[in-house]
């Protein structure tokens, strides 16, 4: 995993006319093609959505980021760099999903958790168990639910910031 592989903006290849769409957090904003994450299967309760971009929240050093649906501009996920919550985080996937992404390793790919922001920002929570995995080569990427670990689908983000015992890190 490369941290901050989508943070720093564009990434994708270049050339050709630029598009545009508008974006729930965002307004409207201009990508390119090799721009998109491409979701073959969706995500977990929105399997008709299959491309998406990320696009970064200013100030937040790329680690707080909108993952914006293509072909629906209301649908966005908050998601987050899990490691700038936990650097200890490990995902392990399972060898059916390492070979529908092409890699040998987990560590090959990058990850993103989903969070569900509520006030105040401390009682946010975050799914470490159901990472957004991303190849950064080809931009694939999957939904996936890790097995046999001690991550859960509800960490509050006040537990992370002040060492609280309910965060697996």
């Amino acid at each position: 995993f490369r941290p901050g592989l989508w943070a720093g903006g564009r990434h994708g290849v270049r050339g050709g006319d630029p598009l545009q769409i508008d974006t729930k957090y965002f307004g409207p904003v201009e990508y390119e093609e090799g721009d998109l994450l491409r979701f073959p299967n969706g995500l977990f309760g929105f399997e008709a959505e299959h491309s998406f971009l990320l696009l970064p929240f200013a100030g937040s050093n790329g680690s707080l980021l909108s993952l914006q649906s293509v072909s629906t501009p209301a649908l966005a996920f908050v998601v987050i760099d899990p490691f700038s919550l936990c650097p200890a985080y490990t995902p392990a996937l399972s060898p059916e999903e390492l070979r529908f992404l092409g890699v040998k390793e987990s560590g090959e790919l990058g990850y993103y958790v989903l969070c569900v922001v509520k006030e105040p920002v401390s009682e946010s929570t975050v799914n470490l168990r159901c990472p957004v995995v991303i190849h950064p080569d080809d931009h694939t990427a999957i939904q996936v639910i890790l097995e046999d670990t001690p991550y859960h689908m509800r960490h509050r983000l006040g537990d992370f910031s002040h060492g609280g015992g309910a965060s697996p890190c």
